[in-house]
């Protein structure tokens, strides 16, 4: 079946196509669609329905969007949402301007922040998974097929936060994945295998909960 994703993160589209093979995925872009919602929801989920009402109007078709991001334990879950327009401590919701800057200094500007927020707090270890330097990766995710037929799925995935960007590793995946080390793995989410990751990430995990739909869409 032709399933929309709610995306042009071709990052997002590769997983996607490896989790759901029997399928063919389309982004806006494969079909020349201009697509670029504003998301102005203050959660995942929020914004995930955003997109995918947004392109449902246009294609008519089941969409698959789903909203992700890091949420680091120690930062009250930030930078959460704004995950993607995250430029450190004093641009916590993106520049003003709209510009971003790189996946590279977002990565630096992260471990930083939280280095500092541990030098100067009192935190509780023990109130998180991993202790301070616990994060975790959101993803809620909506399979839209008009407004009578809504299904969605929020799944989290589980890591730390190195303590130095000289500690990244790995050139799988994308985004803050080099610097999220996971303690099972004794590697980074980057450094783990295709397979590896989709079995156990937030994005993975939420396809597994929608799969069954999705495969007896009509």
């Amino acid at each position: 079946m032709k399933i929309y994703l709610a995306t042009n993160n071709q990052h997002k589209k590769k997983e996607m196509c490896e989790l759901l093979p029997e399928h063919t995925i389309l982004t806006p872009a494969d079909e020349g669609i201009d697509f670029n919602p504003e998301e102005t929801g203050s959660t995942f989920y929020e914004n995930s329905l955003i997109k995918a009402k947004a392109l449902y109007e246009i294609v008519k078709s089941p969409v698959i969007a789903d909203d992700s991001g890091i949420c680091v334990d120690a930062l009250n879950g930030a930078p959460g949402i704004y995950s993607s327009r995250y430029a450190g401590p004093d641009f916590m919701k993106g520049k003003p301007d709209g510009s971003k800057i790189s996946q590279e200094e977002q990565n630096v500007f992260l471990i930083n922040q939280l280095n500092n927020t541990l030098k100067n707090e009192k935190l509780p270890s023990a109130s998180y998974l991993h202790g301070e330097r616990s994060c975790h990766y959101t993803c809620a995710m909506v399979l839209y097929c008009g407004s009578d037929r809504l299904f969605v799925a929020q799944e989290t995935f589980e890591g730390v936060l190195i303590k130095d960007i000289t500690e990244q590793a790995g050139n799988g995946g994308f985004g803050y994945d080099p610097i999220v080390f996971l303690p099972e793995y004794q590697k980074t989410v980057a450094q783990i295998s295709a397979d590896e990751k989709n079995a156990i990430s937030h994005r993975g995990k939420a396809v597994k909960a929608l799969k069954l739909i999705i495969d007896n869409l009509k």
